[in-house]
């Protein structure tokens, strides 16, 4: 899933349009290092405080630049949270389906360990994430972008696994993906490294949560 298309899914969420698609690759390099510059001052002090005139010094580009893309800093926020998406939800959907995992199980585990190498390691991801924290009510009829995340996850499940797609496993599963990133959340809130009891905690309500639609894991 392309950026792009991620920008779409959150456009359609209510989310501020870019203003010059990056269809150049000069263009494509300029709005990453703005997203990069964007990601490192996340990191440092929060996107709460996060300003178009902090991204363009981070940068070493001219405010014009940043407006030339972004009409205002939560337009920032809202591609930097789609890109994480599409960076996360890449590296997890390959995980899922990935012919190592012996059961879905294994394979969720592997997708949780992505979530929880981007708190670690992506920069600005720890406090923004994929972008749900700065859009809590969005229209209605819209997905989050946990939505997005789970269906994604569980059709890759489905396909790899033959578990089940009828509408409450589809809900059980948007729940583990809720709770996992809740509890990933609070388990790096206090610990760069992460509270491991807290990740502990998060695989074994989510196992127990999805056996009970999923059936006990057992190789494939």
């Amino acid at each position: 899933m392309s950026l792009e298309v991620l920008l779409d899914s959150s456009i359609a969420a209510g989310s501020p349009q870019l203003r010059n698609e990056p269809v150049q690759a000069r263009s494509t390099a300029r709005l990453a290092a703005l997203l990069d510059a964007a990601a490192a001052v996340v990191d440092e002090i929060g996107y709460e405080r996060l300003t178009t005139a902090m991204v363009a010094d981070n940068a070493g580009a001219s405010i014009g630049t940043v407006y030339r893309y972004f009409p205002d800093r939560i337009a920032v926020l809202q591609a930097l949270g789609a890109r994480n998406l599409e960076r996360v939800l890449q590296r997890a959907s390959d995980e899922v389906v990935d012919a190592r995992h012996a059961n879905w199980a294994e394979a969720l585990t592997a997708a949780f360990d992505v979530l929880v190498d981007a708190f670690r390691h992506e920069r600005g991801f720890r406090s923004l994430r994929v972008g749900d924290v700065i859009d809590l009510r969005p229209p209605a009829g819209t997905r989050t972008y946990n939505s997005i995340v789970a269906e994604s996850l569980h059709a890759g499940l489905v396909a790899r696994f033959n578990v089940p797609n009828t509408p409450e496993a589809q809900f059980a599963f948007e729940t583990a993906v809720e709770i996992s990133d809740a509890l990933a959340s609070r388990a790096f809130a206090l610990d760069d490294n992460g509270d491991q009891a807290f990740l502990d905690a998060s695989r074994a309500v989510v196992a127990s949560l999805l056996t009970e639609h999923f059936g006990a894991p057992h190789a494939n």
